[in-house]
């Protein structure tokens, strides 16, 4: 598999050692590798659990994988050996960032814990991913997706709104981990790139997700005294969800005073009256004035609505499913999708949702076959022939993220 394509984004001339794996992690070296970052994954000898959590082209090849570890290199290291700590060690010294995502114990059992890594680099940014941070009692705990949402109120909003205590559909508390993974990684960069220092960054999920979540339901509970429960009103009231239309489905949040005021002028619903005329009496009595528009929605065509909406500038979407995202006119518009041609075929990405005028990123190439790189790496790095032994029963390197 030839290397991934030399990045020219801003991150271009950035090595990042990737100890990560399954999507926390790996995704927010993804999107180093996409803005030019050359990001080394090393993997286990049985590779990263993602690599057959999904449909793939191949063996080892989900697309979940495939879209979160594309552009980087795979080497193989059976961190229980000597010689492929060696190898590792080698790596940290021409590194510029090391992430993992190993339990703090397995980690400093295997020698890589931070001050074993910055003993061979001292400028180096050593970022931990981990499910709980290691000051809490939860820190040996194991974490997932499922169960961090859980821990951070999800599911309890999500009944509030529904009635019934869900997950939310997609990975958030993985994403938006890995997203503050990121963040925290580059601002530890930057101070470094001012003062020459490195240091060690802790980001955990449930304290990322714990955060996230009390960005707006955090609200009376901040108080001293409290003013009030830990959740914001809206974003639970129970008629807050996409509006039936006579034959579809429409999102429309007709919010502030300006469009209360022209949708009221433009439909004259029988309904309206001085109860609803400004922002703080409609948010005073939510719930009534989402069943109210819910039932004033269903005497028009969601094109209609649609048509409407844009004339008065009041936000509103049809519903869209994830499939439908590959052809919309605006994200092909702005080229979001990439095209790259891999050895089992060409794969469409989701590719860089940010400009830069200076140093554009892009995807970097396809994902990587387990230990791709391995040779090529080694031989960069003037240790010659592989290094790599039979696979041990487990390696150390265990993710509970």
């Amino acid at each position: 598999m030839p290397d991934p394509v030399k990045g020219s984004g801003p991150l271009a001339g950035l090595r990042v050692v990737d100890l990560t794996s399954m999507v926390m992690g790996p995704y927010s070296t993804q999107i180093m590798a996409d803005l030019g970052a050359d990001v080394i994954k090393v993997e286990p000898p049985e590779g990263d659990n993602t690599r057959n959590i999904s449909v793939g082209p191949a063996p080892g090849m989900s697309g979940v994988f495939v879209n979160v570890n594309r552009g980087k290199r795979s080497i193989v290291l059976d961190l229980r050996a000597d010689a492929d700590k060696g190898v590792l060690r080698e790596l940290v010294r021409q590194g510029d960032v090391f992430i993992h995502s190993m339990r703090a114990k397995a980690v400093a059992k295997l020698g890589f814990a931070y001050a074993d890594v910055a003993a061979i680099n001292p400028s180096i940014i050593y970022t931990n991913c981990y499910g709980y941070g290691r000051r809490g009692p939860d820190r040996d705990l194991t974490a997932y997706d499922d169960t961090i949402q859980a821990e951070c109120g999800l599911p309890a909003v999500q009944q509030m709104l529904t009635g019934k205590a869900n997950f939310v559909g997609t990975i958030m508390a993985d994403k938006v981990a890995g997203l503050t993974a990121l963040y925290a990684t580059m601002m530890a960069l930057y101070h470094r790139e001012r003062t020459g220092e490195g240091q060690e960054v802790e980001v955990s999920m449930f304290e990322t997700m714990a955060s996230f979540m009390l960005v707006e339901h955090a609200n009376g509970a901040m108080f001293d005294p409290p003013l009030g429960p830990a959740i914001y009103p809206r974003a639970v009231a129970p008629n807050r969800r996409p509006y039936q239309t006579k034959d579809g489905y429409i999102a429309a949040l007709v919010y502030n005073d300006k469009q209360w005021s022209t949708f009221i002028q433009a439909v004259r619903p029988a309904w309206a009256g001085e109860q609803f005329a400004t922002l703080k009496q409609r948010a005073q009595q939510i719930d009534t004035v989402y069943a109210l528009l819910g039932e004033t929605f269903r005497e028009r065509t969601t094109q209609e609505w649609l048509e409407l909406f844009r004339a008065l500038d009041i936000p509103a979407a049809p519903l869209r499913t994830p499939d439908e995202l590959f052809t919309n006119p605006h994200l092909n518009a702005v080229g979001l999708f990439e095209t790259v041609d891999t050895q089992h075929g060409p794969v469409r990405f989701p590719g860089v949702p940010t400009w830069f005028s200076r140093t554009p990123g892009r995807v970097a190439g396809g994902a990587p076959e387990l230990g791709a790189h391995t040779q090529s790496v080694l031989n960069e790095l003037g240790l010659g022939a592989a290094h790599t032994k039979e696979p041990a029963a487990g390696t150390g390197m265990e993710n509970p993220v």
